[in-house]
């Protein structure tokens, strides 16, 4: 593979994000409830029998057992991203602690001690402003107008 091509995605990785993705749309939905409403109106021609119930208890447990592993694992992906663009602004701000990079590997009793620093860190916030007052429109405008200072053009764009 050359050095210019992003890394190819396994098949289950591919079949993973379509299937999670046909799966969440409006058209699936109105499939699997014309599939029900099929499956109720075809009662009578069998009679409520065992056999027509079980059709659509084991179709439903099928979908469902194998839709928790497709839903796992597009929320682990979604989990990872949103933790490492989360560590990019902790590593970006000059007065962020990097201690809180990869925060979510740390144990619970850890995460106590670190709870109880922000905690303490709130308590003092309220004491010292009204929030009303710490998210004034002015305050807006004032960090709006000193990022534009300091924020560099994109490339190849001018001011």
């Amino acid at each position: 593979m050359k050095k210019d091509q992003p890394p190819r995605r396994s098949w289950f990785d591919r079949f993973a994000n379509a299937a999670t993705h046909y799966t969440g749309t409006s058209a699936a939905f109105i499939i699997a409830f014309c599939l029900i409403i099929a499956w109720l109106i075809s009662g009578p021609v069998f009679g409520y029998s065992d056999t027509w119930q079980l059709i659509i208890n084991t179709s439903t447990t099928i979908i469902t057992f194998l839709m928790v592993f497709l839903i796992q694992k597009s929320q682990n992906k979604d989990s990872m991203a949103i933790q490492l663009k989360l560590n990019e602004l902790l590593a970006s701000h000059e007065l962020a602690s990097n201690n809180l990079v990869d925060i979510e590997d740390l144990t619970e009793e850890e995460l106590l001690v670190l709870k109880k620093y922000y905690v303490l860190l709130a308590q003092m916030a309220k004491k010292a402003e009204k929030v009303h007052q710490s998210h004034s429109q002015g305050k807006a405008r004032t960090m709006h107008s000193e990022k534009n200072k300091t924020r560099k053009p994109a490339a190849g764009k001018t001011r």
